[in-house]
């Protein structure tokens, strides 16, 4: 794209003041706010879709005895004085390893003493871990697409997630647990792995105008637009750990994202529930660890601005900065428009992926199962709590600027590079899986050779992190 096609065709384009807004780049936080405030928070659509097939393979996990389903409260009566040590010990890790971290504040940590009562026990951790005290927690599985009615009561969308309805909780169907009842691990895992995106994060930062951003110490929200509630949730799931050194140097607050943190939590918890014979509640803190985890395989939830280079998102910033925005505001509108069609194609995918698993596993949706389960061959790797950085969300980056060019030749071109169109808004209902498969095959199969690296990736490091658990039981 040349400089002419920047230009506002009302005024010719004064050089000195682009000038100036180029000197001031290295100094403004805004190449990537504007972007990120359009962008999505959620990574994939419906994780437990992929976490399913991703476990049920493994033989170590499928021979665990089903575990019995207990209320969150019950666990924290249970524990509660040495959870008091553990989340200390988890506040310090995190205070040495998670860069830009900010401290919990003191006020916040985790007392067993004086606690009247079970609700002012689930209180104090949910305060103590920062997750929204609107999260519903309550005792559910999620049902799998084709999975045959066993007695269980429907449970209704918002007794689940504290989130609005779209297409994809639109999809699916929760049914109840009750307390005492048997439930095999992988089933508690492949749901707890989607319960991140029902609320947990929502309005954590102190310019959401919630009592818990006041309290909580993150401070005001890095990115993103903190008056949308979903929004709120980004930071948590974003991990840009692999831009350039300009770009860190023009928006440090690219720095201010953590998954790591909620990771470690989450892993820290379900290792200490595993231990002390509370197993339902230690695979559902593993499915919330797998979740952030999973997140970081998705190149838009590892990359600010993929297909867009950096002199690139420094020019047309500085358009913005000098007054022309139009530049900008396309680039965000793609960049966002061509991650809501790749979730889109993505869930679609895998809905079509369960009805065809019965033919098999080598091509097609259903070879989405097969990369999920690791079908490609070669061991899985090994865990280790730097991986999310240093690998996961390395290997996500590495992918997204390629990834980004096969989404703009293979969808319609009003989905992905039309900047007047907002799929977000006006593409409720749209199937793109089946849209490619009746128009444009070839362009299916372009962007399922795409997509099938990063099943890849998801099913191996969830692989990975449930034999970290299992080792250390």
């Amino acid at each position: 794209m040349s400089i002419a096609d920047h230009r506002d065709r009302a005024k010719p384009l004064p050089t000195a003041a682009v000038a100036r807004a180029l000197a001031r780049a290295a100094r403004a936080a805004t190449i990537a706010l504007a972007a990120l405030a359009a962008a999505p928070a959620f990574a994939w659509s419906n994780h437990a879709l992929s976490t399913r097939p991703a476990l049920e393979a493994m033989p170590e996990l499928a021979r665990l005895a089903p575990v019995k389903v207990e209320t969150l409260e019950a666990f924290l009566a249970a524990e509660a004085p040495r959870l008091e040590k553990l989340l200390d010990e988890q506040e310090r890790w995190a205070r040495e390893h998670v860069p830009a971290y900010p401290p919990r504040p003191d006020a916040l940590r985790f007392v067993a003493a004086g606690a009247v009562d079970a609700a002012e026990l689930r209180r104090r951790f949910v305060a103590a871990v920062r997750i929204s005290p609107d999260a519903r927690l309550s005792l559910f599985l999620q049902r799998q697409p084709g999975e045959a009615p066993d007695g269980r009561a429907p449970m209704a969308a918002s007794d689940v997630t504290a989130l609005p309805r779209d297409d994809a909780v639109d999809a699916v169907k929760f049914v109840a647990l009750r307390t005492g009842e048997p439930v095999p691990p992988l089933a508690v895992l492949a749901t707890a792995s989607d319960e991140p995106d029902y609320g947990l994060d929502l309005g954590l930062w102190e310019d959401n105008g919630t009592a818990q951003g006041r309290a909580y110490g993150f401070g005001k929200q890095p990115f993103g637009n903190p008056a949308l509630d979903f929004g709120t949730q980004a930071p948590f799931h974003m991990g840009f750990f692999h831009e350039s050194r300009i770009i860190y140097a023009a928006a440090g607050f690219l720095k201010r994202t953590y998954p790591e943190y909620r990771i470690h939590l989450w892993k820290t918890l379900a290792q200490h529930a595993l231990r002390t014979g509370h197993e339902y509640w230690g695979w559902r803190f593993a499915g919330w660890a797998m979740h952030y985890l999973q997140d970081l395989t998705q190149p838009y939830h590892a990359r600010v601005l993929p297909g867009v280079g950096t002199i690139r998102m420094l020019w047309i910033n500085a358009l913005h900065m000098a007054g022309w925005p139009k530049a900008r505001n396309e680039a965000v509108t793609l960049v966002s428009n061509r991650h809501l069609a790749f979730e889109n194609f993505q869930r679609t995918a895998m809905l079509t992926a369960y009805r065809e698993r019965g033919a098999g596993e080598r091509g097609g949706a259903a070879g989405l199962i097969g990369a999920l389960r690791g079908a490609g061959g070669g061991a899985d790797p090994g865990y280790a709590d730097d991986g999310p950085r240093a690998v996961v969300s390395r290997r996500a980056a590495d992918a997204a600027d390629a990834l980004d060019h096969t989404i703009a030749a293979s969808l319609p071109a009003r989905y992905v590079s039309d900047p007047s169109f907002e799929f977000g808004a006006s593409a409720h209902g749209v199937d793109l899986n089946a849209l490619l498969s009746r128009d444009d095959p070839a362009g299916r199969d372009a962007l399922m050779q795409a997509l099938a690296p990063r099943m890849a990736d998801y099913g191996a490091y969830t692989r990975a992190l449930v034999r970290s658990l299992l080792a250390g039981r």
